[in-house]
């Protein structure tokens, strides 16, 4: 069924399994948190994949120990107000290019989506997780509004849920966040990939034109604002940053 590899920047790796395409986060080490490096190398695989004809579906997984820990705070602890901003909109800019590809994208979740890791699951069309994988937006706690992404929880859970995932006051384990409309799919631990594939699969097989429409059509309506929501949470995120408790929490990952 895999039909060959190839590796972007070294930290995201590109499988193929007949028609679908898997990019794997590899920063294992730093469970898979985002620094620029992770970044680019998703956003430059995500779009050759994109004009790659023979690709009809793309699966997002995380190498082990599980999905993503969000932005890398030892890596935005070291950089000045102004390039946090900016990599933080890099970011946001990646959320957003999920859902203009014209390829759709299976984010596959074991253990943890936490952060950043969950917004980037949910700027995904799809989204797969192991039943007790851990999601949660711990930005508030850490002195901070979530500074992307936004627009994906609100699209998949309306507002007043979102404010209330953004205070993040209780932890949610995949069943949860399937109640609730963040996962799709709840499946067991340690084979949310396996079911991925299978539902990328079916999805490659559809009449690709057709495919691209339907991701086309909705994403003009699920993006809408969604530019905006994330410049004005990256300018109220920056305001955080000046704060005590945001100060406090940073200089724990720098040096």
């Amino acid at each position: 069924m895999k039909t060959g590899m190839s590796h972007d920047h070294s930290v995201v790796g590109i499988e193929m399994h007949g028609a679908v395409a898997v990019v794997t986060l590899l920063r294992s080490a730093r469970r898979n948190a985002m620094d620029q490096a992770l970044v680019d190398g998703v956003k430059a695989a995500l779009l050759k994949l994109d004009h790659d004809e023979a690709v009809g579906a793309i699966v997002l997984a995380g190498a082990a120990p599980g999905f993503s820990a969000g932005s890398d705070l030892k890596f935005i602890g070291n950089l000045d107000l102004e390039n946090m901003g900016r990599f933080e909109q890099e970011c946001g800019d990646l959320g957003r290019l999920m859902g203009f590809l014209e390829t759709p994208v299976i984010a596959a979740v074991e253990m943890f989506a936490v952060g950043g890791g969950f917004t980037l699951a949910t700027s995904c069309d799809i989204v797969v997780a192991g039943r007790s994988s851990q999601w949660s937006l711990p930005e508030v706690p850490h002195g901070w509004l979530t500074p992307w992404g936004i627009k994906s929880l609100v699209s998949r859970v309306g507002l007043v849920k979102a404010r209330q995932l953004c205070f993040c006051l209780e932890p949610l384990d995949g069943e949860a966040a399937r109640e609730i409309g963040i996962v799709d799919y709840c499946c067991d631990d340690g084979t949310a990939l396996e079911t991925s594939l299978t539902i990328a699969t079916k999805i490659a097989k559809l009449p690709r034109p057709a495919v691209r429409s339907t991701k086309r059509f909705f994403s003009n309506y699920l993006m809408a604002d969604a530019e905006a929501m994330d410049f004005e949470a990256n300018r109220l995120f920056l305001d955080n940053c000046r704060e005590p408790t945001a100060q406090k929490t940073l200089a724990k990952y720098r040096g």
